[in-house]
């Protein structure tokens, strides 16, 4: 008997463990439950979007905390039946067996990798301090919030001017830091059209007074007023799951899915952060529901196949006497 049909018929077996309660995770395991199957999601508790007080852009959530969204989350899961593990998954054994850090294994006939990224921040002091309150990265999810106020860009990832030329609908007073960033001729004259000025010069450090940002200070003496600073850290996907287990990466070095998460491992999906560093809130959580169908629709080919294999065995062996008598029918209903 195949390592999936024991599977399947085990009740120890997880039909699917997912790894991550964010919104991509938690989304999953909502649609995993509600289609009656065996889940449990394992979380180590340490969201990304935990510094941010609110969140925004996601239809009938906008402005809620994050951790409200992840709370009420777990509530209804937990409703369908899913078994909501706190822990860190140490590794996955192929095949698929979850190994919890100081704790049990999880066998899974399917698993979700949905754990995220981690954003590298500048060393810059007071930008560690103040990420996620008036130190920000997505205009869609700040850039309303601080719209009109005095804006900064730091200049230290490649995809900076592209942010601060972004941010200039939000606010005509930009300012861009290129910091030790060298601006090509073109660049500056983007920046110029788009009426962001640029301010040459090594930043020293954040200016905060009384909890608040009050501008950026260069390392000679300068400080130029600001109350909200933009600044697009490097995204380090959490992946260390996926490739140990093989799964192949694009030129970029993030891990490939095909449009329901699914990645080159079978039995194997990863949704949310982890493979789309452009995935906000709503969007990871679609990506948990579309990987959550995708899944139960391959389990049920699996179950499918397994069942008519069961048929086909108890047919071949049940003596003839005990199989029912098929008679043919005439047009007129009477057997022939």
């Amino acid at each position: 008997m195949s390592d999936a049909k024991n599977a399947a018929m085990n009740d120890s077996v997880y039909d699917v463990v997912v790894v991550g309660a964010g919104a991509a995770g938690l989304s999953a395991a909502l649609v995993l439950g509600r289609a009656r199957r065996r889940v449990a999601v394992v979380d180590a508790g340490t969201p990304r979007n935990a510094p941010a007080a609110h969140m925004h852009g996601f239809l009938s959530r906008d402005g809620m905390p994050p951790a409200a969204l992840l709370e009420v989350g777990r509530a209804e899961v937990a409703g369908y039946g899913v078994d909501v593990i706190e822990g860190r998954v140490d590794h996955i054994e192929p095949g698929f067996l979850v190994h919890l850090a100081g704790g049990p294994a999880l066998p899974a006939r399917r698993v979700v990798v949905a754990t995220g990224l981690r954003d590298e921040l500048p060393e810059i002091p007071g930008v560690r301090e103040r990420w996620g309150r008036d130190l920000l990265h997505c205009p869609y999810c700040h850039g309303y919030e601080v719209r009109g106020e005095p804006i900064g860009v730091l200049g230290t990832h490649p995809r900076a001017v592209s942010q601060a030329l972004l941010l200039q609908k939000w606010s005509a007073d930009i300012v861009f830091f290129p910091h030790t960033m060298e601006l090509t001729d073109g660049e500056r004259e983007q920046l110029a059209a788009r009426g962001v000025r640029v301010i040459d010069g090594v930043i020293k450090q954040l200016v905060v007074d009384e909890d608040r940002l009050r501008g950026v200070e260069l390392a000679q003496g300068s400080v130029v007023p600001r109350s909200a600073v933009f600044v697009f850290p490097h995204m380090r996907p959490q992946d260390a799951l996926l490739t140990d287990l093989g799964c192949a990466r694009d030129e970029n070095g993030w891990v490939t899915t095909d449009p329901s998460g699914r990645t080159s491992v079978p039995g194997l999906w990863a949704v949310g952060n982890v493979a789309d560093p452009r995935a906000q809130v709503i969007t990871a959580a679609g990506m948990g529901s579309v990987a959550a169908i995708a899944i139960d629709h391959d389990l049920v080919d699996e179950e499918v196949t397994r069942d008519v294999e069961d048929y086909r065995t108890a047919e071949a062996e049940s003596p003839a006497s005990l199989r029912p008598i098929a008679h043919a029918v005439s047009l007129d209903g009477h057997r022939a």
